[in-house]
């Protein structure tokens, strides 16, 4: 029981303050239950079918394949294509760190991870369409370029940043999911 309220005491903190919120602050608590309520069913709607994904990710996909492609010697290649991965997802930012970590499973390279979540969270092909219609070619092609070579950027300082006594610890996690 103890282990159980320790592993969700996060959970079971955010809860409490949400509960005094709405005994305390009436309005502001409804509104808060209201938004949890909302995100909670979103949630419920996205993730199983990115749980599905990864689960054929990980049984049709074979790990020598993704090495090859995605892996320490993929270069620019496996670069491109985890741009590509990441733009073409669809989803919340969340649903992204579940597929990293079967990437991870797979051998795919750190930095290819990054730019992965990089581009499921600012290059979306939907998003990027979007945003023509919307606010205009000049401005979605702007901001993807510039875009880009952050992510690029951010991917690199990164991997160079983190130990790799760190990175190995992550690749562990991922393996124990």
């Amino acid at each position: 029981m103890m282990k159980l309220l320790k592993r969700y005491r996060y959970t079971l903190i955010a809860l409490t303050a949400l509960l005094l919120l709405w005994i305390f602050y009436k309005e502001t608590g409804t509104k808060a239950l209201s938004i949890t309520k909302n995100s909670t069913l979103e949630m419920i709607q996205v993730i199983p079918p990115i749980f599905i994904l990864m689960g054929l990710l990980d049984v049709w996909i074979k790990k020598d394949t993704m090495v090859k492609y995605m892996g320490e010697g993929s270069g620019l290649k496996g670069m491109l294509l985890a741009i590509l991965i990441g733009s073409a997802a669809a989803g919340p930012l969340y649903g992204a760190f579940p597929v990293a970590a079967v990437f991870m499973k797979k051998g795919v390279k750190f930095s290819n991870i990054l730019l992965f979540i990089g581009a499921w969270s600012t290059t979306k092909i939907p998003m990027f369409l979007f945003e023509m219609a919307s606010m205009g070619k000049s401005f979605a092609v702007t901001r993807l370029l510039v875009n880009l070579p952050v992510i690029f950027f951010i991917a690199l300082v990164i991997e160079k940043t983190l130990r790799k006594e760190d990175i190995d610890t992550l690749y562990k996690n991922a393996e124990n999911l």
